[in-house]
């Protein structure tokens, strides 16, 4: 262990899913390695079958371990696969279209070994202009949705501003005790792509842990570039774990959801 990782938090596992990220894959890690952590870290990707050969060129980059899946098996399982190969006290979700400076990920690890009760932190999250998005949120109902999708640009502003305990922080860039997330049995693979993150995080909250959002982190997420390249099947992805959320969560709500997305012609 270096003996600059700080507050006895051991090593912390940083664990990246990608699928043809190819530039912002390799990008994210150059990122990593020109300003790494302070604290003893590991640095993991989980490569859902890429035919882009973004798998073989982040083997190239030193201290990086590529997994292979074999088959695209979804955001969760995969990353279900790299915590189970990962030997860290503290693990990191990482998108690949993110964009870490210096320092960041020793911020976030200090605020969440510093606050009491906290199980699970998440940074701010900004784009490529520094505009901050809305990456945490209360639980998902169809009343909260709503509301997360009405929100203000001055209002996520502000309150991207200051830190607080939340509901769920999204999944581009979270912190969480390897204790809280193997508790909580990781992540749910039913979710393919999207909502494992609020339902990951209901999970930890369901067992006495806090969610902590706080902006003494910031990272970049240049949101949508890995969508981007299958947009069709990112849709499909997207409505498929909105139905799985709802079955379990509020399984009342789902005839209505589905002829809702019948109208809308989305199902």
């Amino acid at each position: 262990m270096s003996p600059s990782t700080p507050l006895g938090t051991g090593v912390l596992s940083i664990v990246i899913v990608s699928f043809n990220a190819g530039a912002d894959l390799q990008s994210c890690l150059l990122s990593l390695k020109k300003g790494p952590p302070a604290v003893d870290h590991e640095i993991i990707v989980v490569d859902n079958e890429s035919t882009d050969g973004s798998a073989a060129a982040a083997e190239r980059i030193p201290g990086v371990r590529v997994i292979r899946m074999g088959r695209n098996a979804g955001f969760a399982a995969a990353n279900n696969a790299g915590i189970r190969q990962s030997r860290g006290d503290l693990l990191l979700l990482l998108n690949s279209d993110t964009l870490v400076p210096p320092g960041a990920l020793d911020r976030l690890v200090e605020r969440l070994t510093a606050t009491e009760g906290a199980a699970v932190a998440g940074p701010r999250l900004v784009d490529a202009e520094g505009r901050p998005e809305l990456s945490f949120g209360r639980m998902i109902s169809p009343f909260n949705e709503y509301r997360q999708k009405h929100r203000t640009p001055q209002w996520i502003e502000a309150e991207t501003a200051r830190e607080q305990f939340v509901d769920w922080v999204s999944g581009a860039c979270l912190l969480v005790r390897r204790a809280d997330a193997e508790a909580a049995g990781l992540l749910d693979e039913r979710f393919f792509l999207y909502t494992e993150d609020v339902d990951f995080c209901h999970a930890i909250r369901m067992r006495g842990g806090k969610i902590l959002f706080t902006p003494a982190a910031e990272i970049t997420h240049l949101r949508g570039r890995s969508r981007a390249t299958q947009p069709e099947a990112s849709r499909k992805a997207y409505r498929a774990s909105h139905i799985a959320f709802y079955q379990k969560h509020y399984p009342w709500y789902v005839p209505l959801l589905r002829l809702y997305l019948r109208v809308k012609g989305e199902l």
